[in-house]
């Protein structure tokens, strides 16, 4: 999610639209206070709250970026009541995985601080029909990729520079499962020797994974690369055969995305929206979670198969062009305006609609009125999975 933020804020920004991003995780003042468990929530808490409060002064629209559980409570929450006390029009962009586990616990609560909302917006289709089977109406305005940077690269031209180099980018926790990842890999290096495994990602399953590593017998053949930043990603992605998608949870990865404009095809589980996002033998291979055997298979076809991996390759570059910038721009920009005239309606108020959003420009546009900011709401997770 934090990947997503900035790069909306990115390209907000150079479409001329003034952006202000407010983050609930700023650091402690005085840093003693990050040393104080009983204490250290409440310094993060008090200071995101009145920063909000002080950009809602500023701000035409609040787009506030949702996860489930706590994240939704303390962080989403407070930001839709603050935006509707300040009378700003509120987009509440819901990124959460775990949704439907999570509306079964908490709905009674969420429900009616969604309905503060002038606009909801959802990643997916999947997460569309979550909300739909409760009444609510959620528009579909997909992650962004940047196809400028996840791209083909010359040397994957050259299918011998990749190898058997398979790639897991996803954060090392529970809901990814990157187990079984490494079990399916110890199953490929039964076939292919000369395999190799990256894990990108960092999180509190890392000492059990490693452990799992040396039982396999798999410390020279598998990297844990750690936190790898998203302008270095593009490189992992081009030097990589297949990329592997574990997850057990799951709404919109990123990393997905990422992998099939990259150019490599994806193995990847089948829970939640992932076959919203991905056709099983024409833009990626799925298969059940939780199985090594099923997901080795099926690596092992891609790697066998140069046909076929091809195929996939192909399939799924041509269909990530629809998260592009230039496709989803203007669904974004339409609900902006959605809001906007919604929030206005609420108000009785008579000032005309925002400019330069979701308009074609033209000389005769120098003049245009510019939007103060969208207040970009940043709750915290900054993996794409489970939210996203």
């Amino acid at each position: 999610m934090a990947n997503q933020t900035k790069q909306l804020e990115e390209l907000l920004r150079s479409e001329g639209i003034s952006v202000e991003v407010v983050r609930h995780n700023r650091p402690y003042a005085p840093a003693c206070l990050g040393r104080l468990p009983w204490v250290r929530a409440l310094g993060r808490l008090i200071p995101y709250m009145w920063d909000l409060w002080k950009a809602g002064e500023r701000a035409s629209i609040f787009h506030v970026m949702a996860n489930s559980g706590w994240s939704w409570h303390l962080f989403a929450a407070p930001a839709i009541v603050i935006a509707r006390l300040r009378k700003v029009a509120v987009v509440v962009n819901y990124r959460g995985g775990e949704a439907e586990q999570f509306f079964r616990r908490s709905y009674f609560f969420v429900r009616p601080v969604l309905r503060l909302a002038d606009a909801l917006v959802v990643p997916s289709g999947f997460l569309h029909e979550v909300f739909g089977r409760r009444g609510v109406q959620a528009q579909v305005v997909p992650n962004i990729v940047d196809t400028d940077r996840f791209r083909t690269g010359p040397e994957a031209a050259d299918s011998d520079l990749r190898g058997a180099h398979l790639v897991v980018a996803r954060n090392l926790e529970a809901i990814y499962d990157n187990a079984t990842a490494v079990r399916a890999f110890r199953l490929v290096k039964d076939h292919v020797p000369e395999a190799r495994l990256t894990i990108a990602g960092t999180g509190p399953a890392a000492p059990a994974l490693h452990r799992l590593v040396e039982e396999l017998g798999l410390a020279d053949a598998v990297v844990f690369a750690g936190q790898v930043e998203n302008t270095r990603m593009p490189e992992l992605y081009r030097s990589a055969a297949v990329a592997i998608n574990p997850s057990l949870v799951d709404n919109m990865p990123i990393s997905v995305l990422e992998a099939l404009a990259s150019g490599v095809p994806v193995v990847s589980t089948d829970v939640g929206g992932i076959p919203y996002l991905v056709e099983d033998g024409r833009t990626a291979l799925l298969v059940p979670p939780g199985e090594p055997a099923r997901m080795a298979d099926a690596v092992l076809r891609l790697l066998r198969d140069s046909g076929l991996a091809e195929r996939l390759a192909e399939a799924g570059q041509a269909a990530v062009l629809d998260y592009s910038w230039d496709r989803v721009r203007d669904r974004l920009f339409a609900v902006y305006e959605h809001a906007w005239t919604v929030a206005r309606t609420r108000r009785g108020c008579t000032e005309p609609p925002i400019e330069g959003i979701g308009t074609e420009r033209s000389a005769a546009d120098d003049n245009r009125r510019i939007p103060r900011a969208p207040g970009h709401v940043a709750p915290p997770g900054s993996d794409d999975g489970g939210e996203s």
